[in-house]
């Protein structure tokens, strides 16, 4: 493989798998580490599906917890106006598909402006690199779609 093409690849570091997991959040709940570039689905049983995620870059991380108000597959893109301010190229609108940013499926946080979704970039993935959305492959945002319903807490530390 060429020095492009490993630019372009996920770390093997943030790969999906299986963990320990002995924090206090209850099964079927989503914790994610910024720091560390992982989100957590805890199942309860002294373990967790751990996949890797990208973050958001300085100035635009944030902490809390929110609930899952939506999930969209293939979701429409609407830039918000400030990122529109700050990038001024972006479209006022962009359907789904696979030139998307938000990838392949969205989970909508609360009544924010931020989701988990997935990318078209995934040598992104383990970077801090977004506008405060948590990003995964388009894989990995798929197997967590298919896990989690509207109502799922998530933690964002």
């Amino acid at each position: 493989m060429g020095a492009a093409e490993g630019r372009r690849a996920m770390d093997p570091a943030f790969a999906r798998t299986t963990v320990r997991y002995d924090g206090p959040e209850p099964a079927n709940s989503i914790v994610i580490n910024t720091k560390t570039r992982y989100l957590y689905l805890v199942q309860g049983d002294g373990t967790a599906i751990r996949y890797g995620v990208g973050v958001g870059k300085e100035g635009f991380t944030w902490k809390g917890v929110e609930t899952i108000s939506a999930k969209r597959e293939w979701p429409d893109w609407y830039p918000p106006a400030e990122m529109r301010q700050r990038r001024p190229e972006l479209p006022v609108m962009m359907g789904g598909g696979p030139e998307n940013p938000l990838g392949a499926r969205a989970l909508y946080l609360g009544k924010t402006l931020y989701r988990i979704h997935g990318s078209n970039e995934p040598w992104t993935i383990g970077r801090a690199v977004s506008s405060g959305c948590i990003r995964m492959t388009n894989d990995d945002v798929t197997d967590l779609y298919g896990r989690v319903g509207v109502g799922t807490t998530v933690k964002v530390m």
